[in-house]
């Protein structure tokens, strides 16, 4: 399946001269590449969440688990609005992303499948998921619900120069 590549917009307001966009090829490699993110959700009051999580870069998106009595879980029930922010700790060096975009529940069996493959490759055998009841069953019966963060703005925020680049699709 072709993936629809995304127009590129450099901020110039936010970087220095010689700054230039960051290309979509780079920043999927660090989405691929990241260990850690932070999930932004809302809660049904209006307060926001942030919560760190794995999450594994597939198929044009972003996809993470959790369990459907955690806050984020009953926070996306409601509203399924999300930004997934990672990148380095860092002020000199590097690029930091955020995906902006929704959260479709992944029920799919072989989707699912095929994602707790790609899991337990990028975070070890510790990550092991079996697919059952559409989610991923853990050693200990644990369930975990799978959403699919397909971007639909994502920004790179680049360091060494500074830079601002915008992605829209």
């Amino acid at each position: 399946m072709a993936l629809k590549q995304p127009r590129t917009e450099l901020d110039a307001r936010y970087g220095e001269p010689e700054a230039a966009a960051i290309a979509w090829t780079e920043a999927e490699g660090l989405l691929a590449e990241a260990e850690l993110f932070w999930l932004s959700t809302v809660r049904p009051d209006g307060r926001p969440h942030v919560t760190p999580l794995l999450a594994v870069w597939a198929d044009g998106a972003l996809h993470f688990c959790t369990g459907a009595a955690e806050r984020k879980a009953m926070n996306l029930a409601r509203n399924p609005e999300v930004v997934l922010t990672t990148g380095v700790n860092a002020l000199h060096g590097g690029c930091d992303l955020v995906v902006e975009g929704t959260a479709v529940r992944v029920t799919d069996t072989s989707r699912l499948t095929v994602l707790a493959t790609l899991w337990e490759a990028k975070y070890g055998a510790e990550w092991h998921f079996d697919v059952q009841d559409g989610g991923f069953t853990g050693g200990e019966g644990n369930v975990a619900l799978v959403f699919e963060v397909a971007p639909r703005t994502a920004f790179g925020f680049g360091k060494a120069p500074y830079s601002q680049t915008r992605w829209r699709f």
